[in-house]
């Protein structure tokens, strides 16, 4: 049955964008020139419906009252995922003013807090102006020439002692695609796999779970394809707080779908008050939930059974699970009643095609991993996943998080999530057009890990992640698998805030030899250390001052355009990655087909040549000109199929979505649905990918009966690989010069794409006609389970379902499970700890912190706890409080006394920083350089723990105890 329909009073963003308003004379206007005229722009109403006065300007190029030509420049926001387009003004190359695009398909003239502010972004007075570098604890001024030369002395003296993996390079989810790509290529040609950046500690686990489950790690549909969706699930997302417009197309779901919304969270947020259903659960206990309305839907006979035998395997296994969750023990690990458990159930198996959505909230674990598949598993179950209205939508943090991993700014990976084999070393060494043993030779030689009994190359084994950096530098040397510890960081976009364990991060930066910070805004990493010296930030520019691609959360690929030159002393990233190249001697090598103009790479050259590698997952026929031409004809695509209706893009999906499969020319129009077979391929379909082999224990893991519309292979079939094209009879499909570079080639490895495009020719999927897996056996727990966390409050729970044993080296690091579960906590720290997001300020928060408009909004870092946990502590809304976290360190923060929150759980947001163990840190900003609001950062307080399979750090479940300052 249907869940009574809430009525929300939002504005309907929906329908037309520019609806005609009828004059006297009969003549029409738009919706801009009405407001315009009638005085609205300018008073209540605009601020009623979020613009700022003066925002709705006219669309067309004019000339100022005071001279010279206003220019609109076509740019994507820069905070979270959605994507959303913006038109800047620009006179005489000021920034002078912006407004929403109101013909753009993502947001149509929707804005959050932040997006309406970005102009600030640009133009902020908080911004790094020169480079500087500390000195006897003072920053000084240095020349960009300066910084380079000293930095890049430094990185030769360290590379010559300890070889190249002890200096880090941590990238970045705001670089550009090119940014990105050339950043990981960046740090092959130095000579290391110590190279990550933020997607490690939001959404790693989500590609590693998703990834193992159909194929490909990422989001299956898209924001604007929940119109379609008649039932809409959240689980540990705040979509409301953390992307604004996100929600108005699942409003569009509930309110013209009557789309019952279900939301799953410890907390009751902004989001929850917009749900029919609304279930708090105990953080960290996401697997027993899941399990648990499985129990009802597997015991009702609602899965859906043909879907399951044509494209799902393993499922018994889950079932032999699931079965031990019953009601009962569901309600006693998690805490949510049954009625309520399955009452979710029904609704999501009544109303089909449904949404699963999450965030952070379930990522963030010991078993982030396991949630994530356990996701997935309900999705399949239901027969949810490659139909329109239904699939995995995972909402991304910042703007190009996406794009930063699909580049494989990660120490596990290649570009395109080749891994790290000698097989992908080659492949990458013939895109890049140098010799495999040059990059070999670029690698330390020696040895530090073994495989199957064998010695494995330190430049084939995974380097340390992000999350465990102060573990690089910290550890013994002796427990860490590579030549010598971590002793220089180059933090290049990330701010380390949003990292766990801030006090013996403190230490690593203090013990480190050299820090190297490039950002825009100087990061909490210039001040939280009390180093003297060592110490350089490098003003990078804004992504408004350069331009290129951006990959929004549902994987389409959108052209931002520069919309004024750098400020003050800055630089674009890639123009720094070249200056460090050629200091380090490897600048013709990383460039030898990148054209440079005034030590600026050129940006279409960068996305050509990651254009003839990323057959992967398609990011090969988004040319330049392509994404060019569909920005200049956003207005033209279908709001809710995201699809080209008429004109130069006829055809195509918004942003060409990956994969957009074989080369430009061959104009694939890219994918908006993951796995969806109703249609053909050279449309946008897909089958799961055939990733696991053919077959497991004599059984098939290919697809039963299911293929693609128009597959000339009616069953399930594996990879394309030259000897399956020969086999078929379709080699000769291919021309002459396609054969020469396909030979002894799969889909992945074929650079000239023909194996891509007869394979497609053919109706068929390149990577496969294979079944989704329920069971991950090279995983730790091949079926997800669930572990209590290390630091838990339920000690009864402990013998049950413990965590993981300790394990001696793990992305070259040991890393800790029972040792430290095996200690009670609970008593000295009975709090559970979690964290999240505010619509105010976005990831480290320096940024927007530095935004006199955002800073405005939220003055003071704060901790929600319940009632009852305050009137024990004596604690009054509004006082400061002690909060210090199971390992000690103690912040000191404002109490929000609040129902939001359970009893014996409290939560901080994670934008905060400058403030140290109680101690403002202002003084040690340079001059002006300082954020507006400064604040404890809540991560100061989180304790230990990582992801069993990529690290992920957990900061959604810790303990901590508060009491009055």
């Amino acid at each position: 049955m249907k869940l009574h329909k809430i009525s929300d009073s939002v504005t309907d963003i929906n329908k037309d964008p520019a609806p005609s308003k009828r004059t006297a004379a009969g003549m029409t206007m738009s919706r801009r020139s009405f407001l315009r005229n009638s005085g609205l722009m300018a008073g209540g109403a605009a601020l009623a419906t979020g613009f700022t006065p003066g925002m709705i300007k006219r669309a067309k190029a004019a000339t100022d009252a005071v001279g010279g030509q206003v220019e609109l420049k076509k740019t994507i926001c820069t905070h979270c995922s959605v994507g959303c387009g913006i038109i800047a003004e620009v006179q005489n190359g000021v920034w002078t003013g912006q407004e929403p695009a109101f013909d753009h398909p993502f947001n149509l003239g929707a804005h959050c807090a932040k997006g309406a502010s970005v102009r600030e972004h640009g133009h902020g007075e908080r911004r790094l102006k020169y480079p500087t570098k500390l000195v006897d604890g003072k920053w000084k001024r240095v020349s960009w020439e300066q910084a380079i030369n000293e930095i890049g002395d430094k990185m030769q003296e360290i590379r010559e002692q300890s070889g190249p993996d002890s200096v880090y390079w941590l990238g970045s989810a705001k670089h550009n695609n090119e940014q990105a790509y050339l950043f990981r290529k960046f740090a092959a040609f130095w000579g290391t796999n110590n190279v990550d950046h933020q997607a490690r500690i939001c959404h790693s686990t989500t590609v590693a779970g998703v990834a193992n489950t159909w194929g490909y790690g990422a989001m299956t549909n898209s924001y604007n394809d929940i119109h379609n969706s008649q039932a809409i699930l959240i689980i540990g997302g705040n979509p409301a707080e953390a992307h604004p417009v996100s929600l108005q197309h699942v409003f569009k779901a509930k309110e013209e779908n009557n789309a019952p919304l279900i939301v799953i969270d410890p907390r009751f947020t902004r989001t929850a008050a917009h749900a029919d259903l609304f279930l708090r659960l105990r953080p960290g206990t996401d697997v027993p939930l899941i399990w648990g309305m499985l129990y009802h839907i597997f015991k009702n006979g609602w899965e859906d059974r043909e879907f399951i035998r044509q494209r799902v395997y393993g499922l018994e296994e889950v079932k032999k699970e699931v079965a031990k969750w019953t009601p009962d023990e569901v309600e006693r690990v998690t805490g949510v009643p049954e009625n309520q458990v399955y009452a979710a159930a029904k609704t999501m198996s009544d109303n089909r095609p449904g949404t699963f959505i999450w965030c952070m909230g379930g990522t963030q674990h010991t078993i982030g991993n396991n949630n994530t598949r356990a996701y997935c598993t309900f999705q399949l179950a239901l027969g949810n996943m490659g139909v329109s209205g239904g699939g995995t939508n995972i909402f991304r943090g910042h703007d190009n998080v996406q794009g930063a991993t699909d580049f494989g700014v990660l120490s596990h990976t290649l570009p395109g999530y080749y891994g790290l084999s000698k097989g992908a070393w080659g492949h990458w060494s013939k895109v890049w057009d140098v010799d495999y043993d040059y990059i070999a030779g670029r690698f330390d030689q020696g040895s530090y890990e073994q495989s199957k009994g064998k010695d494995v190359p330190v430049m084939n084994t995974k380097g340390i992640p992000v999350s465990r950096w102060i573990d690089g530098v910290l550890e013994e040397k002796g427990n860490i698998a590579q030549k010598d510890n971590v002793r220089a960081m180059v933090l290049w976009g990330h701010a380390p805030n949003s990292q766990t364990r801030g006090p013996e991060m403190k230490k690593a930066m203090e013990k480190l030899d050299m820090m190297v910070i490039i950002d825009p805004y100087p990061t909490v990493s210039a001040v939280m250390h009390d180093r003297t010296d060592g110490v350089y930030l490098l003003p990078a520019a804004t992504q408004f001052e350069t331009y290129g691609s951006v990959t929004a959360s549902n994987r389409s690929l959108q052209w931002r355009d520069k919309v004024i030159e750098p400020m003050f002393e800055s630089l674009p990233d890639h123009t720094i990655m070249y200056r460090m190249a050629n200091k380090l001697g490897f600048a013709n090598e990383l460039f030898k087909n990148i054209k440079v103009t005034n030590d600026e790479p050129l940006i279409e050259d960068i996305t050509r040549e990651f254009n003839k590698g990323m057959w992967t997952i398609g990011y090969t026929g988004q040319s330049p000109e392509r994404m060019k031409k569909q920005q200049q004809y956003w207005g033209t695509f279908d709001y809710t199929s995201l699809l080209a209706e008429g004109g130069p893009c006829d055809g195509e999906f918004y942003g060409l979505p990956w994969p957009c499969w074989g080369t430009a020319e061959m104009g694939h129009p890219g994918t908006p649905n993951l796995y969806d077979t109703s249609k053909p391929v050279a449309k946008g379909g897909l089958t799961f990918r055939a990733r696991f082999g053919v077959e497991r224990n004599g059984v098939s893991l290919l697809a039963d009966g299911a293929y693609s519309r128009g597959s000339e292979i009616k069953d399930g079939y594996p990879e394309f690989t030259d000897k399956l094209l020969k086999k078929l009879g379709w080699w000769n499909d291919l021309t002459p010069e396609e054969q020469a570079l396909a030979e002894g080639k799969n889909w992945k490895t074929d650079r000239s794409g023909g194996i891509q495009r007869v394979a497609i020719k053919h109706g068929c999927a390149p990577f496969g006609n294979a079944k989704a897996r329920t069971v991950v056996w090279t995983f730790p727990d091949p079926v997800p389970i669930h572990r209590e966390p290390l630091y838990t409050s339920r000690r009864d729970l402990v013998e049950k379902y413990p965590t993981y044993e300790d394990r001696k080296s793990f992305y070259r690091l040991p890393v800790r499970y029972g040792s430290i579960q095996a200690k009670d906590y609970s008593k000295d720290y009975p709090i559970i700890l979690t964290s999240g997001r505010l619509v105010e300020y976005e990831g480290g928060g320096d940024e927007t912190r530095s935004n006199a408009w955002l800073a405005e909004l939220q003055q003071d870092m704060f901790v929600e706890m319940h009632p009852r946990d305050a009137n024990n502590a004596g604690v009054k809304d509004g006082d400061d409080v002690w909060l210090e976290g199971a390992e000690g360190a103690k912040i000191k923060v404002k109490a929000m006394v609040t129902r939001r929150v359970g009893s014996g759980v409290a939560f901080m947001p994670f934008h905060f920083g400058g403030h140290f163990l109680g101690k403002d840190l202002r003084d040690k900003y340079p001059e002006g350089a300082d954020p507006y609001v400064l604040g404890e950062a809540c991560n100061t307080a989180m304790t230990y723990g990582y992801d069993s399979v990529t690290q992920m750090q957990e900061t959604k479940c810790s303990l901590c105890r508060i009491t009055k300052a």
